[in-house]
C-alpha cells in the first residue's frame, strides 16, 4: 500500500497456550483512520496492544512474526522509546486522579524523566489541549484535577496526554463506548481532524462509527483478519459471509 506507516508480517500472539492472533498480514496507511471491527474475543484489543508492545506486559504473553513501523521491526526497539511514537487511549477515560489537568497532559514527560523547562511545558500543554479540542473548555482551570471534568472531556484529556508526546500513530481502544452520543460525536469530529497529522487506528464495536469516520476497515474473526479493504468497499460489497453478517447485525 502506498504511504504505509505500519505493517505486520505473519504475526501471531498467544496468552499462554491460547492463540489469540493468527498469521496477521496487514498494512496501515499513513494519515488515515483504520477501524478494527469484529465480535468480542476476536483479538482486536490484543492487536493494538501488540502494536505498542503492551501485550508482552502480561504474564505468559508471547508473539511471533514481525510488526514494522516506518520499516523498522518494533521488537528490535526500546519499548519506552517506541511508545513515544505510538500513543494509546483506552476504553474508559483514565486521567491520573492525583494530577491536575496541566500535569496530566505532560505526564508522559515527567513519568519517563524527560526534562522540559516551564515555557516548554506551557507550550506542550496548550498545543496538546488545542489539538484535542479541549483548550477553550479548560484553560481557566488547568490546575484543577483532571477528574473534575466530564467523561467526554476526560477522554479528550487522555487524547491530549497522548498527543503531547508527538506520536506518529494514535491507538484508540473503544474510546467512545463509555460516552454519551454528544461526547461521542465530539470525539469523532476530533479524530477526523487529527488524521491530517496522525495515523489513527481505532477498535470499535460501533459499526456506524466505523462507517462514519474510517478510511479503511479490518474485520477480525477468531483471531484472523477475515477481510480488509477501504471502508466504503467493506460496507457496500463485503467479500465474505462473516463480514456481511456482522455489518448487517446478524451476529457480534
Amino acid at each position: 500500500m502506498e504511504g504505509t506507516i505500519l505493517k505486520t508480517e505473519d504475526f501471531n500472539a498467544w496468552f499462554g497456550s491460547t492463540q489469540v492472533l493468527k498469521n496477521l498480514n496487514i498494512s496501515i496507511a499513513k494519515h488515515k483512520i483504520t477501524a478494527i471491527m469484529g465480535p468480542s474475543g476476536c483479538g482486536k484489543s490484543t492487536f493494538i496492544r501488540c502494536i505498542n508492545r503492551m501485550h508482552e506486559l502480561n504474564q505468559n504473553a508471547t508473539t511471533t512474526g514481525k510488526i514494522y513501523l516506518d520499516g523498522q521491526n518494533i521488537y528490535e526497539q526500546n519499548p519506552t522509546i517506541l511508545r513515544r511514537h505510538i500513543g494509546m487511549v483506552f476504553q474508559n477515560p483514565n486521567p491520573f486522579n492525583t494530577m491536575s489537568i496541566y500535569q496530566n497532559v505532560i505526564a508522559g514527560y515527567t513519568l519517563n524523566g524527560y526534562k522540559l523547562n516551564r515555557a516548554e511545558r506551557d507550550v506542550v500543554v496548550e498545543e496538546s489541549l488545542e489539538n484535542a479540542a479541549l483548550w477553550d473548555e479548560v484553560k481557566d482551570n488547568l490546575h484543577k484535577k483532571g477528574t473534575f471534568l466530564s467523561g467526554g472531556q476526560q477522554q479528550r484529556l487522555c487524547i491530549a496526554r497522548s498527543l503531547a508526546m508527538k506520536p506518529e500513530i494514535l491507538l484508540l481502544d473503544e474510546p467512545t463506548s463509555a460516552l454519551d452520543p454528544i461526547s461521542t460525536a465530539k470525539i469523532e469530529e476530533l479524530l477526523f481532524g487529527l488524521k491530517q497529522s496522525y495515523t489513527i487506528i481505532i477498535v470499535t464495536h460501533n459499526i456506524q462509527q466505523a462507517a462514519r469516520i474510517s478510511d479503511f476497515s479490518a474485520f477480525f474473526y477468531l483471531g484472523e483478519v477475515s477481510e480488509w479493504d477501504e471502508t466504503k468497499t467493506i460496507f457496500t460489497n463485503p467479500k465474505n459471509i462473516q463480514t456481511q453478517n456482522y455489518i448487517t447485525g446478524r451476529f457480534g
